[in-house]
């Protein structure tokens, strides 16, 4: 049987089909996620530590940056409690992964019961939402008026390195605003988006200028590009051992610190292999050897065809039909040493000798 989705929520499990879909929760839901999902048969969750870490940041960041994004109906009662944002509390970091723990452990185990088809894995959301009715309650603490939510639904993981099962991108739109977080408004926001979506394709890239690409709606996107001449600065390798290097762009640019993100910068310094942040020009896309994306339910998906419009105008004046193509077909990627870094990437999230790549369910479970 296939799981549709277990939610706990507001004190209570909901079962299927009472179970709403993940976008439809997260989109009538404001506040900070985090995405994961199980692995080798469900036995272990990938890279939760990292979750968590980031989902605490997202908080932050909003709570600091725009806290309409975190509590919904802020009313001009609410509004002088988080103004100006509550200080840093040096234990609520800690209490914010307690809290989602302790919520997962609720209904992870119910999930974790129910027979599951072959092949199939769990995919893990936590949402942390504010409280708006109880933020005048604890006297502006905000911390204290957070709620946890979690989504378990089934997963069938993509399969990696099989040739058709790649990647078919457009650059489609603008950057988002405040993107080193991760909160449910942009599950509403990027809807727009959608009308601009290409026929077979998978994912949609943003671009604030149309040329530089930040990265996906859900995902963080990458190339294999030929190096110039210039002396540029690599975070990684020998700049004269490799004639190509990962670009990828900053988090500065405007862009989500993805875990896997993260994971393939570390791959990339521990094989010597180059690595820039920098935004990968579509200008110059005819250097690109191999692109790929990251996400933590996609993992790393290789990119066969990427798009973009030959008017960046045109998005806003024309209809999808209307609008006139340039397309980038990527081809089996001839040389050997960046085949190697799939293989190093894959390698390296999949293998639980490596203790902080996957955390054991049942560290969690207790």
């Amino acid at each position: 049987m296939t799981i549709t989705g277990f939610l706990y929520s507001n004190g209570m499990i909901f079962y299927p089909p009472d179970t709403p879909p993940i976008s439809t929760f997260l989109e009538s839901n404001p506040g900070a996620y985090t995405t994961t999902r199980t692995h080798n048969n469900t036995s272990s969750l990938l890279f939760w530590d990292r979750h968590l870490q980031r989902l605490s940041n997202s908080v932050k960041i909003l709570l600091t940056s725009n806290p309409q994004f975190l509590f919904k109906s802020l009313n001009s009662t609410i509004n002088p409690l988080l103004t100006p944002p509550p200080p840093p509390n040096p234990m609520w970091e800690s209490t914010i992964k307690s809290l989602v723990n302790e919520t997962v452990n609720k209904v992870l185990p119910v999930a974790l019961r129910e027979t599951r088809n072959e092949g199939e894995e769990l995919a893990v959301t936590a949402l942390v939402t504010g409280n708006t009715e109880n933020l005048s309650e604890v006297k502006g603490n905000v911390y204290e008026a957070l709620d946890v939510h979690v989504h378990v639904g089934s997963h069938v993981p993509h399969v990696f390195g099989v040739k058709g099962n790649g990647a078919r991108v457009a650059v489609v739109g603008p950057g988002r605003d405040i993107a080193e977080a991760k909160y449910s408004d942009w599950v509403r926001l990027r809807k727009p988006l959608e009308k601009l979506r290409p026929p077979s394709v998978t994912e949609l890239l943003l671009s604030k200028d149309g040329d530089r690409i930040l990265e996906g709606c859900v995902t963080n996107f990458f190339v294999v590009c030929r190096k110039d001449d210039r002396n540029e600065k690599y975070l990684g390798g020998n700049e004269n051992t490799f004639p190509y290097e990962v670009q990828t762009a900053p988090i500065v640019d405007g862009v989500l610190p993805g875990v896997i993100r993260q994971l393939v910068f570390e791959v990339c310094l521990s094989k010597g292999i180059p690595f820039r942040e920098v935004a990968p020009s579509w200008s110059e896309h005819e250097f690109w050897q191999e692109a790929f994306i990251t996400s933590s339910l996609r993992i790393i998906q290789r990119v066969e065809k990427i798009q973009a419009p030959s008017s960046w105008q045109s998005l806003e004046l024309k209809a999808l039909k209307e609008i006139s193509w340039e397309e980038k077909q990527f081809e089996v990627c001839e040389y050997m040493e960046f085949v190697k870094l799939w293989l190093s990437v894959a390698e390296a999230i999949f293998s639980l000798n490596y203790n902080y790549f996957a955390i054991f369910i049942r560290r969690i479970l207790g």
